[in-house]
């Protein structure tokens, strides 16, 4: 069930389009459970990075089995990015099913980190095209 508009929080910051950066793995900090092996950072924005997983890659057996993976939301999860050596903490704030495409997870990293740090991360992500 939707929230209603009002209750819905609302964007803190708005979205750039990345080339994918790899995620290399995604735990939970309440029991260290190891939830994706891979991922890739499509969109970002100072307070939050939406992740494309494909179903392979989720390691609970009964996150892949299932359609739904909303039990992340509002999980404390710890993120690798490869690509560009850093390791960052923040909230499941939403799932969402694509299909054969896999699953989008979008986590809130504002509460972990500095706004200044957030920004930075920002122009240091690359654009689309940037890379090649």
């Amino acid at each position: 069930m939707k929230k209603p508009a009002a209750e819905r929080k609302k964007r803190l910051a708005p979205r750039k389009e990345t080339s994918p950066v790899h995620v290399s793995s995604m735990t939970t900090l309440s029991d260290f459970t190891k939830i994706l092996k891979s991922g890739e950072v499509v969109e970002a924005s100072a307070s939050g990075l939406l992740i494309l997983v494909r179903r392979e890659d989720l390691v609970p057996q009964a996150l892949r089995k299932n359609l739904n993976i909303d039990v992340l939301i509002g999980d404390h999860v710890f993120l690798r990015l490869t690509d560009m050596e850093l390791e960052i903490s923040g909230t499941v704030a939403r799932t969402q099913l694509l299909g054969k495409k896999g699953y989008y997870i979008a986590v809130d990293y504002s509460d972990d980190a500095p706004e200044y740090w957030r920004e930075c991360l920002m122009d240091l992500l690359p654009r689309p095209g940037e890379l090649d």
